[in-house]
């Protein structure tokens, strides 16, 4: 079984759906699914160095009462997941590609998971810049990736192009909202969803790949 999860690694709604598929698969822990975290920009234009925190929300939500009403809605339901949001630490709003780079680098070392859980809480929980190399290579490490891989990987052009063009990729399938969770290359489902919704899907799949399994001779 095959599943691309597409997400942004700034997108809070994203941390909260990671946390619930990762319940999802505890409760299907036979499943052993073929897992890809897929590069998804919600603000591709930002400059490389992002862009003052307060700025970017006043730009966005044209002021704070709005987004005060999403702030409180969305550290209410993190706790419930284990997740303590403090987004007031936040100082800047990071152009994501370096952190998908970062992904994309962990995924070859087989660190794919660790690095988006330590990206999500070092950035919603921790406040940390994301988008900064230096960063990044102190995140990589603690992910269980080397430094020196990491910095090599980060500050040269490797795999720039790739996060953009996965973006594009993205976009063209019609995929407008993160998280979304694709089964098989087919089956899709968006949004920070339930364990029980993820469970279904995860069924549906295992069940999709049991009748495409050829049938074993007896005997």
């Amino acid at each position: 079984m095959r599943i691309d999860i597409v997400f942004d690694t700034v997108c809070p709604w994203c941390f909260v759906g990671k946390r619930r598929f990762d319940r999802a698969l505890k409760l299907r822990p036979n499943a052993l699914p073929e897992i890809r975290y897929r590069s998804f920009l919600l603000n591709p234009d930002l400059p490389a160095q992002g862009v003052d925190r307060r700025e970017y929300l006043d730009r966005k939500f044209g002021g704070s009462q709005q987004y005060d009403r999403i702030v409180e809605a969305l550290v209410f339901t993190g706790k419930g997941e284990g997740i303590n949001f403090a987004l007031d630490k936040i100082k800047r709003t990071p152009n994501s590609a370096n952190s998908h780079r970062l992904v994309r680098l962990a995924h070859t070392v087989g660190r794919q998971h660790e690095a988006v859980e330590t990206l999500f809480t070092a950035y919603f929980e921790r406040g940390l810049d994301i988008g900064n190399v230096e960063v990044l290579v102190r995140l990589a490490e603690e992910a269980g990736i080397e430094r020196g891989m990491a910095y090599a990987h980060l500050s040269s052009e490797s795999d720039v192009n790739a996060v953009y063009t996965e973006n594009a990729r993205m976009h063209r399938l019609g995929i407008t909202g993160v998280p979304c969770y694709i089964f098989n290359e087919g089956r899709a489902i968006a949004g920070a969803q339930e364990p029980d919704i993820l469970v279904k899907m995860l069924d549906l799949a295992s069940a999709q790949e049991s009748e495409r399994m050829p049938m074993q001779s007896v005997g």
